[in-house]
């Protein structure tokens, strides 16, 4: 990424729910800097029902770049030794470590920051896209809440500009964390930026040690249409909620007719899933007129079916999109693609999709789905 010499970001300001009579429309391009003081205060909630946020039946798809924004630190202090061992896929948890940030911008006003890759086929333009941010604010430090709807975003080879959630910020504490989630739509920059690297920095998460470990991360959704591809069904729906022993979240994706054999992908994003402990699961239904329903879990090699929320960033195809770090245990943070070939093999004319979660607190926050439609 191209960084400025100057003291100046760009700023690209989407607005908080509630603020489109702003009339000083200079503020959308008005300088910033990475330390600038707390973003404008948007509403939080504890708990955000899942909803539809974006559906279309386009030829096209879904895509997504995601990464975290917190590792174990690898010091020569303990337990430090394990933790290029658990960066490698090693079955450890956030808990386990002392943990820090990630920031590979080189730039000294950022604190974190990371990068992956929006892959986009050629000729295709961009529908909608939204990036969603979250982390844990409570681990060996307790950081405010204020910042929660703000973060940095650099398009491929650009500079930074400030990116304010436009929705409620989910934001609960529970099990120890004080977890929060927060999004934004962000359509016009990737749709004139296109495919490539994207930078995120100054996710509002916690680093240090305790018993709920840290964890923080971001994950960029993408729907685009391309002529040369099948007619497809996409949706995202988004929420916030603990993930726990008497809790499971769903969604439904009706009025969706798909034929006997139709390809798809299903995507989620859920924070402090820990590898090795076992009792999540991602579960599809599909419903035909007649009323059968069958329900698969979905699982690959990347996601047990029973370790769902496993700390990993996975996608179907055996070249994944880079990241940058691409760490294969990434200690808290879950954000998978799953293919649906298996599960639609039947037909149907509804999909519902079910995360849950049968162990101490983890957060959903984002579920999406592309699916061929009948030609």
């Amino acid at each position: 990424m191209r960084n400025s010499p100057g003291p100046l970001l760009r700023r690209a300001l989407v607005g908080v729910v509630g603020l489109s009579a702003l009339s000083a429309l200079g503020a959308l391009c008005a300088p910033v800097s990475a330390a600038t003081p707390a973003a404008p205060p948007v509403r939080e909630a504890e708990r955000v029902p899942f909803t539809e946020r974006y559906r279309a039946l386009q030829h096209g798809g879904i895509v997504r770049a995601a990464n975290t924004s917190v590792s174990c630190r690898a010091t020569g202090a303990a337990p430090a030794p394990a933790c290029p061992a658990a960066r490698a896929g090693m079955a450890a948890v956030n808990s386990d470590f002392d943990m820090f940030y990630i920031d590979v911008d080189d730039d000294p006003r950022t604190y974190n920051s990371s990068r992956a890759e929006v892959r986009l086929p050629e000729a295709a333009r961009v529908t909608y896209a939204r990036l969603y941010w979250g982390g844990n604010l409570r681990v060996g430090e307790q950081k405010p809440p204020r910042d929660n709807g703000r973060v940095l975003l650099a398009e491929p080879g650009g500079d930074y500009q400030e990116v304010l959630a436009d929705t409620v910020v989910g934001h609960r504490a529970a099990g120890g964390a004080d977890a929060f989630q927060a999004s934004a739509d962000v359509t016009g920059l990737v749709r004139q930026s296109g495919p490539g690297l994207y930078t995120v920095a100054q996710v509002n998460a916690a680093m240090g040690r305790s018993a709920a470990g840290a964890w923080g991360g971001w994950t960029l959704v993408v729907a685009y249409e391309n002529a040369a591809e099948p007619l497809r069904h996409l949706a995202l729906w988004d929420g916030f909620d603990t993930l726990d022993s008497r809790t499971a979240h769903g969604v439904r994706l009706t009025g969706a007719r798909f034929s006997a054999g139709a390809g798809g992908r299903a995507g989620l994003v859920a924070y402090d899933g820990r590898r090795g402990v076992r009792g999540d699961s991602f579960t599809v239904t599909t419903r035909t007129k007649s009323n059968k329903a069958r329900a698969t879990a979905l699982s690959d090699g990347a996601n047990p079916p029973s370790d769902v929320l496993n700390s990993t960033i996975s996608e179907p195809g055996a070249v994944p999109a880079p990241r940058v770090p691409a760490y294969s245990n990434t200690l808290g943070y879950d954000s998978d693609v799953f293919d649906l070939r298996t599960a639609l093999r039947g037909g149907g004319d509804q999909l519902a999709f079910r995360l849950v979660s049968q162990r101490d607190a983890a957060w959903a926050g984002v579920l999406f789905a592309a699916v061929d439609a009948p030609q």
